[in-house]
């Protein structure tokens, strides 16, 4: 019976170690924290966001490269994983916004807790606080506390570079690159943006929401919400951007956006309830006509001048599109995300890594984006069914 040897122990590796073939193989998983899956606790905290509810066709949509991840995500889709999470007692239900989390009242760690109780009933043995420390000589799998791997199939999904608590430290980068394998700068992905608030403005509005906004960056618009905090933006309208607003401030020391406090009323409609009011200040109007709350006015005076400020016809298209200047990325370690990893052309379509035979990666560590929402775990999760599929049909006498 060949070996197999998982490296980490995230939403990638337990899918993977959840579907591949323990009557053709003995899988060994290795993961340097003292409990699998921390990676998806924290991502949980907020509630457990699963996937995302909606066709194949816009389910494959957002995910870049889109030619790479379509096809994994069409092997496993939103609705294989939900059905397989039911299976394992673990019902779900759609949220706002498509979102689909575990049924009300069940905690990400029970969802973990099925889901590795599941794998260890299929006899994979794994091993914990067992960190991977490289190759030795003979190319054995080097751990610590001297352990040595002599593995026939290699499986590493050793994640990203963010929230290093969980263990995903991207500490794996320099030794795949010394074996001359083209690793892509990780960084920060689904994260905030700084913007350079005036003083007064964040003492009085640090921490507030905006609501059932709409954000613009070049041709794409997205509808969500956001979040101010001291350093800048966040929030999933944002993030939902952060990939193009990324790969302009490579280029630019800023990037601008554009942010519709009013997306559900044309300027037509704006100007209508403005010219229509009798308050007499532009503060109440805005307040009691275009029902806009203080940190919306407050960001309207923060990005105007006194001249637009004054002008109706000016002011209002503002509201349609306040320009915000973002200066650069939010910390990579709190981001939600890693953008960056192994380059895809680096492996082959069963991602064996091209010049190591019988090693695979899957998962974060690889060169791809998905926005929040979902995307991200479905992507994990449909890489690591994908590749136990692959497996599951070779002959292992070969």
């Amino acid at each position: 019976m060949k070996k197999i040897t998982i490296v980490g122990g995230g939403a990638a590796a337990l899918l993977f170690a959840a579907h591949i073939d323990t009557t053709k193989y003995k899988v060994t998983l290795c993961e340097q924290k003292k409990t699998l899956g921390r990676k998806f606790l924290v991502a949980g905290e907020g509630g457990l966001n699963l996937t995302y509810e909606t066709n194949l066709a816009s389910l494959i949509k957002p995910y870049v490269p889109n030619e790479f991840m379509a096809p994994i995500v069409s092997q496993f889709t939103n609705k294989d994983l939900i059905r397989w999470l039911e299976n394992l007692d673990v019902p779900t239900f759609v949220g706002s916004s498509n979102r689909v989390f575990p049924e009300r009242g069940i905690k990400p760690i029970e969802v973990l807790n099925k889901i590795t109780s599941y794998i260890a009933g299929k006899d994979v043995q794994i091993r914990l606080n067992t960190q991977w420390l490289g190759w030795d000589k003979e190319g054995y799998l080097r751990f610590d506390k001297g352990l040595k791997i002599d593995s026939d199939i290699v499986v590493f999904a050793l994640g990203g570079a963010s929230w290093k608590v969980t263990g995903s430290d991207g500490a794996w980068k320099e030794k795949f690159e010394e074996k001359g394998i083209n690793v892509q700068p990780l960084r920060a992905a689904n994260c905030a943006f700084e913007v350079a608030w005036g003083e007064e403005f964040i003492g009085a509005h640090e921490g507030k929401p905006l609501k059932n906004i709409a954000l613009t960056f070049g041709n794409q618009k997205v509808k969500g919400e956001l979040s101010i905090s001291k350093f800048g933006l966040e929030g999933n309208a944002i993030y939902a951007l952060s990939r193009e607003i990324q790969m302009t401030l490579l280029l630019r020391k800023e990037a601008i956006v554009h942010l519709d406090l009013k997306p559900g009323l044309t300027i037509a409609q704006l100007k209508a309830k403005y010219n229509g009011s009798r308050q007499t200040k532009v503060t109440s109007v805005l307040s009691k006509e275009l029902n806009l709350d203080r940190t919306s006015i407050g960001l309207l005076k923060q990005f105007c001048d006194k001249n637009t400020f004054s002008n109706p016809d000016l002011l209002l298209h503002t509201v349609k599109a306040v320009p915000i200047k973002l200066k650069s990325p939010g910390p990579l370690d709190e981001a939600i995300s890693t953008m960056g990893g192994i380059a895809l052309d680096e492996v082959d379509p069963n991602f064996q890594i091209k010049k190591m035979a019988n090693s695979y990666a899957i998962g974060e560590m690889l060169d791809w984006y998905a926005p929040t929402g979902g995307y991200l775990l479905q992507g994990c999760f449909s890489m690591g069914f994908a590749l136990a599929n692959f497996l599951n049909g070779l002959n292992v006498e070969e």
